[in-house]
């Protein structure tokens, strides 16, 4: 019996919108949901080449779960490039100000690094609260496990 293998071409690859809410969810699963999806490995489609995901829009970002201890001992760091310009945070922080940032880093953590994961992050829409701009594509919504 001969088998193929199937590529997926740009044009065969057919893109849904999806609309998760983040309400409670742990952000590491949430993250490596959200990644699964966006790079298309969970479609029979999937060609580890191309572009195959979806699009997500995240809501309720800033109800995420946090667990363990990790709202004191988690940092995150940027540096400026000049001397002492080494910036550091903490998740609760995070969570508190900049809460589409820290879903996003999660997310960009979990996704190939390289031209192909930049084009794959672009795909990933995140919100602070319920309010969103992508409502004309007709999201549809995506209960993710807890």
């Amino acid at each position: 019996m001969q088998r193929q293998t199937t590529m997926a071409k740009p044009a065969e690859v057919k893109r849904n919108w999806y609309v998760v809410d983040a309400t409670g969810i742990p952000l590491g699963r949430l993250a490596s949901q959200v990644a699964q999806i966006i790079t298309g490995r969970n479609k029979p489609i999937f060609t580890p080449n191309e572009d195959c995901g979806d699009y997500v829009i995240i809501i309720n970002a800033s109800q995420v779960k946090l667990t363990g201890n990790a709202e004191h001992k988690k940092n995150y760091y940027n540096v400026s490039g000049y001397a002492g310009g080494l910036r550091t945070r903490t998740s609760g922080t995070m969570l508190r100000d900049y809460p589409e940032e820290m879903v996003r880093r999660a997310v960009w953590g979990m996704i190939p690094k390289g031209p192909l994961g930049r084009k794959t992050l672009k795909k990933l829409f995140v919100y602070r609260d319920e309010k969103h701009e992508q409502e004309a594509q007709k999201p549809i919504a995506l209960e993710l496990k807890k």
